[in-house]
């Protein structure tokens, strides 16, 4: 056996056993949206029909029009400040690193701490919860992760472009949208698309937000309120698509950052 073949076969094994370990049970689950039998763990046959009793919940339904607004308007908005606010920072002639901390605190802050805090916050205004409280606590993290990401592709521009283009005459906003946006569009689409997910994934600041009733239940908060009477093959099958669509679109975002490197 070849000496290095062989050197490099533990670490090999390794990884497979890390891999294995994360996502075995994600597997797992998978493949029990497709039981036929009501119970988690009888398989009994291949079957789809739990896909298609999702679409006659109409508590799903509305959870998952719900969650679709507010992954929608936090994304946008969100994705605006965050690109302006790495360009702010970027741009900066004197560097601090109060200010740096203070932009990423939302990324590294526990999740309960910042709900409770939000919970607090608009209590103290005497906001009403709802779905505006859920949007505004997802922008206030998704924002954070939007300006690291455009901030990383900022690293890597020129700005003498920007200067040499204010010389030729162009305005501010022509230098902008003619040179800086371009460039800029792939981390801000990875950006927004990870903003996406993270939205539609959050559950414990979305909870403590939502308020009382019905009418701003989101799709994890949905899930969480079905699987406390136990897992049915049902349960699974919301589980998988939120899955898929939050996997997509951090894929397609993580193959945004990679081709944006510059060479």
């Amino acid at each position: 056996m070849n000496a290095s073949f062989s050197g490099k076969l533990p670490g090999r094994i390794v990884l497979l056993l890390v891999f294995g370990f994360l996502y075995l049970p994600i597997a797992v689950l998978v493949l029990l949206s497709f039981n036929d039998s009501g119970l988690p763990t009888s398989w009994s046959g291949f079957s789809v029909r739990w896909y298609g009793a999702l679409l006659a919940n109409t508590d799903i339904l509305r959870a998952a029009g719900n969650t679709l607004i507010v992954a929608i308007f936090a994304t946008v908005i969100s994705t605006v400040l965050g690109t302006l606010m790495a360009l702010g920072m970027e741009t900066r002639r004197r560097k601090s690193n109060g200010l740096e901390a203070l932009a990423f605190a939302p990324m590294v802050i526990p999740d309960i701490v910042l709900a409770v805090a939000l919970l607090t916050f608009f209590s103290r205004l005497g906001l009403a919860m709802g779905l505006h409280t859920i949007i505004i606590s997802h922008v206030i993290f998704d924002l954070a992760f939007v300006c690291s990401v455009v901030r990383a592709r900022l690293k890597h521009f020129d700005f003498s472009i920007v200067e040499a283009s204010r010389d030729l005459g162009a305005s501010g906003w022509t230098t902008f949208w003619r040179i800086t946006f371009p460039v800029l569009l792939p981390s801000i689409v990875a950006g927004s698309l990870l903003a996406f997910t993270l939205s539609v994934d959050e559950f414990i600041i979305a909870f403590f937000t939502a308020g009382a009733g019905r009418s701003s239940i989101t799709l994890p908060m949905q899930i969480y309120s079905m699987i406390r009477f136990g897992i049915t093959p049902e349960v699974n099958a919301l589980a998988t698509i939120v899955m898929g669509v939050s996997a997509t679109a951090l894929l397609i975002s993580q193959w945004l950052n990679r081709e944006q490197q510059v060479p």
